[in-house]
């Protein structure tokens, strides 16, 4: 029997036993992600099923459109300064578990070999390090032990969770103490006092009130979170403005592989020639209908491959070379000759992808042509361009807080969407959701390295099926650029022009920045 035979033989019976439990129902990634059968590579044959294009997206009428703005942007030029720059990986955030190796995320670093204990411990940690910022900035004198009985005020740090396996509610909510002042228990909390509150499972907070019967815990007054300061600034990173653009995938429609939104968005590259370029998965959607009916000819390495192909010959930065894009991305009659852009090209990959690594945090994709001009970067990752440090992440964490939080807000105070791209930066973390939805599997001990920030990013790009958005908050310049492409109608992307020249450690850039999201 034959390697493919086997998998072929294991995989059903997963979903069949899958389908035995109700609360279980077949996860599609398992039942779907079966290599394609392989097939000569070849325009004519890359993808025979979406070789027509999808007719609701040719016919939209509101290509152009301005969905967000952001700063001054009347006249603005978004054309790039074509003087390059330098991209880098920001440093990682420093660890307190002398068990966990700091090094980089690599694309065959080892997942899911985690300890229970280490689990746990990373957890602990989490919240101890919190609570010694909160005791600093709001002068706590001492931390109560959330178990004990008392009848005068006492102040309790711990993390926020549900009693229950349903959502989190007034009712049911409860906080859990770490080891070191609460021996790792927890109590039910009663915030029938408060009269402003945003929570969510996972969230690390400070209470002050009383457990006068040692059963239940009535808050008085709540700290939600710690912003960290702002980036250390390189002085030699150069006086230069950046043009950035930003698109989140799935890049073809929901019912081909014809990538037409993908086409269109490199118009748009080859027109303003930004001098950086973040591109964000999926890039093989596993919810595209190709795929979930395994009516891909090739295998999927093949098609991611062939898209980072071209993505990187057209924006390579040797201007005297003229490309064919005919030959470069699949036959298109309507595309005729393209020169190169010279832009620098910054890859996240997506647990979406149906190719690639589903654990979070995320390994870099590897492809098979090396270029020096494409950066290939985990989920999460900090990246510092000139000295700009941007915060990216491809999974939707704010579609995943959005459908757990509660929230008693007066009339004034922050929107929803800001709120929750706000609770990533005073949680000091790209997923600060615990549980993490089901379709995120988090390996903790990377995630202690990876997914925790170090410092605030002057640009949060936080991408989510939510509305678009670009916001200042408290001085981080947060941006959700939607996805490129809903199902089978075109979506939108972001574009920024960054003033660098007076940028100064720790210290917030918003004022410099201008941005607009834009339908492809």
């Amino acid at each position: 029997m034959t390697h493919t035979e086997v998998v072929f033989k294991v995989m059903p019976s997963i979903a069949q036993k899958r389908q035995l439990t109700p609360d279980n129902p077949p996860v599609k990634r398992f039942i779907n992600s079966i290599r394609s059968p392989a097939a000569p590579f070849s325009p004519a044959s890359f993808s025979p099923v979406g070789a027509t294009p999808s007719k609701k997206y040719s016919s939209r009428t509101n290509a152009g459109n301005i969905v967000a703005s952001f700063g001054a942007t009347d006249n603005t030029s978004w054309q790039g300064q074509g003087q390059g720059c330098t991209v880098s990986a920001y440093k990682h955030r420093e660890t307190k578990n002398d068990d966990i190796e700091l090094k980089e995320i690599s694309h065959d670093f080892k997942y899911m070999f985690q300890k229970l204990t280490m689990k746990a411990m990373v957890l602990n940690d989490m919240i101890d390090d919190m609570a010694t910022q909160l005791e600093k900035k709001h002068s706590i004198e001492e931390v109560g032990n959330i178990a004990i009985p008392a009848q005068e005020e006492i102040t309790v740090i711990g993390r926020i969770f549900c009693d229950s396996e349903g959502k989190l509610n007034a009712k049911s909510m409860m906080i859990e103490g770490s080891r070191d002042t609460s021996g790792g228990r927890a109590m039910v909390v009663d915030l029938a006092d408060l009269k402003q509150y945003s929570l969510f499972p996972g969230q690390i907070v400070a209470m002050e009130g009383t457990n006068s019967t040692g059963q239940k815990f009535v808050a008085k007054k709540l700290y939600e979170g710690i912003q960290l300061p702002f980036p250390e600034v390189d002085p030699d990173s150069g006086p230069v403005n950046l043009t950035v653009f930003i698109a989140v995938g799935p890049f073809s429609t929901s019912d081909n592989l014809d990538y037409e939104p993908l086409k269109d968005l490199m118009k748009y590259l080859q027109r303003d020639r930004p001098d950086v370029c973040i591109l964000a998965g999926p890039f093989v959607d596993i919810k595209n209908e190709v795929i979930e009916s395994r009516k891909c000819p090739v295998m999927y390495d093949e098609v991611f491959d062939q898209q980072i192909r071209s993505l990187a010959q057209v924006t390579t930065s040797h201007n005297n070379i003229i490309y064919d894009v005919k030959k470069i991305i699949w036959s298109d009659q309507s595309w005729t000759r393209f020169c190169s852009i010279g832009c620098e090209l910054i890859i996240v990959p997506s647990y979406r992808d149906v190719h690639h690594d589903n654990v979070y945090p995320q390994p870099p994709y590897m492809a098979t042509d090396k270029n020096s001009h494409v950066h290939f970067l985990p989920d999460p990752c900090m990246v510092s361009v000139n000295g700009v440090v941007f915060g990216i992440t491809s999974t939707d964490v704010l579609f995943h807080m959005g459908s757990e939080e509660i929230s008693c807000n007066p009339p004034g105070a922050m929107d929803r969407l800001g709120r929750l791209a706000y609770h990533m930066v005073t949680q000091q973390s790209f997923y600060p959701l615990y549980p993490p939805s089901e379709d995120v599997g988090i390996d903790f001990e990377a995630f202690e390295v990876q997914a925790l920030m170090p410092v605030t990013p002057h640009v949060l790009v936080t991408p989510s099926d939510l509305k678009q958005f670009v916001k200042d908050l408290n001085g981080c310049c947060c941006i959700n650029p939607g996805r490129i492409t809903r199902g089978q109608s075109g979506g939108t992307f972001a574009r920024m022009v960054i003033n660098t020249n007076n940028v100064k450690s720790n210290s917030s850039i918003s004022l410099n920045i201008k941005a607009q999201v834009v339908r492809v």
